[in-house]
């Protein structure tokens, strides 16, 4: 699939509302391409990290103490086997998201069947994130109990896979991101993984999204080593480019191989926080065109060619990171902002 996007926009996922109809018309109206909203205020279950949870085996959501776990003290075996049983019947209906767990996907399927259109967007917590995240009850992370590691991939696998057709039966085209946050954090003491073990990891969940003829997406919302994402299969790499996008100009060779393989770049480069205050669609704008000249500039001093024009034709817009955290008067600046940004960025 050959993907060009001309600074189409897009959001990452979480929303700082608790209601969800209107908010999701008005995104199906004002991006390119929509993304269903998550809505953490609403409910814990609509957290990132409990969002997802409900297929795998051995998982407690203690929705009181607000704190999800995997309880690993007997015998994981006939849990195991139950899940296995679905994954290997390829039942991908048994890892869907249910209404109680993510309102947002459900009003967006509505929305996007009342406005027409091409594209929608979702979002899954990826493997690194979710296995380093939740831990079992003695504070182990997931991701080092080889038998749940697994688990949490496959369940994200196919998450993302139940998503792709429920969106490919409203619109013809689907993107799934998949949400590493904790990709930060790589290259630290905090992570005891190889850069092959990561790849691995993630190009199961890349390839079953494909699978399903849809693109797959990956969105880091801090710093990282970018090489490794750039190595994947992955077809649209989703950054900070308002607080890192200098960084990304440190892997010239990396990105140049991404982009000759069809790879597009999401830029974060709408604030998500109090810094949308008073800052035009035209300064970011700017801005965003400044950090491709950087890019440019400094591949060719290594011997690398990538032309603002390339950068610019193979372009998403996309808020820094989600908005859970914003108040929803920040969130409005923050998406409307971005509807602009992307009319200036294509008027040139």
């Amino acid at each position: 699939m050959t993907f060009s996007p001309d600074f189409w926009t897009t959001h990452v996922g979480s929303v700082p509302y608790r209601e969800d109809a209107a908010l999701c018309e008005r995104l199906a109206r004002m991006l390119d391409v929509p993304a269903w909203p998550q809505m953490p205020r609403r409910s814990f279950r609509e957290s990132m990290y409990v969002q997802y949870s409900a297929a795998l085996p051995a998982v407690v959501v203690d929705e009181t103490g607000e704190k999800i776990t995997f309880n690993t003290e007997g015998d994981l075996t006939p849990a195991l086997e139950a899940f296995y049983e679905r994954y290997l019947a390829d039942d991908v209906e048994s890892f869907g998201l249910s209404p109680e767990y993510a309102a947002g996907f459900y009003a967006m399927l509505e929305a996007l069947q009342a406005v027409p259109g091409d594209w929608a967007k979702g979002q899954v917590t990826g493997p690194i994130s979710f296995g380093l995240t939740v831990t079992d009850q003695n504070l182990r992370a997931s991701l080092y109990n080889d038998m749940l590691a697994d688990a949490i991939v496959k369940n994200a696998a196919m998450n993302a896979r139940w998503q792709v057709r429920q969106l490919k039966a409203t619109r013809p085209n689907a993107i799934i991101f998949v949400d590493e946050p904790y990709m930060a954090s790589f290259g630290s003491a905090y992570i005891s993984l190889s850069r092959e073990q990561v790849i691995a990891m993630l190009d199961e969940v890349f390839d079953a999204i494909h699978q399903e003829g849809a693109l797959a997406g990956v969105h880091c919302c801090a710093n990282t080593d970018w090489s490794v994402l750039l190595a994947t299969t992955v077809d649209i790499l989703n950054l900070d480019a308002y607080g890192y996008l200098e960084n990304l100009a440190l892997y010239p060779a990396e990105l140049r191989a991404f982009l000759d393989r069809g790879g597009v770049v999401a830029w974060g480069i709408v604030p998500n926080n109090e810094a949308i205050e008073g800052l035009t669609p035209e300064a970011v704008a700017q801005k965003l065109r400044e950090g491709f000249a950087l890019i440019s500039s400094k591949a060719e001093a290594r011997g690398v060619a990538i032309a603002p024009e390339e950068l610019a034709a193979r372009s998403l817009i996309t808020p820094s990171c989600g908005l859970g955290s914003a108040s929803e008067a920040i969130a409005g600046q923050v998406f409307d902002v971005l509807a602009h940004v992307g009319e200036t960025l294509r008027r040139g």
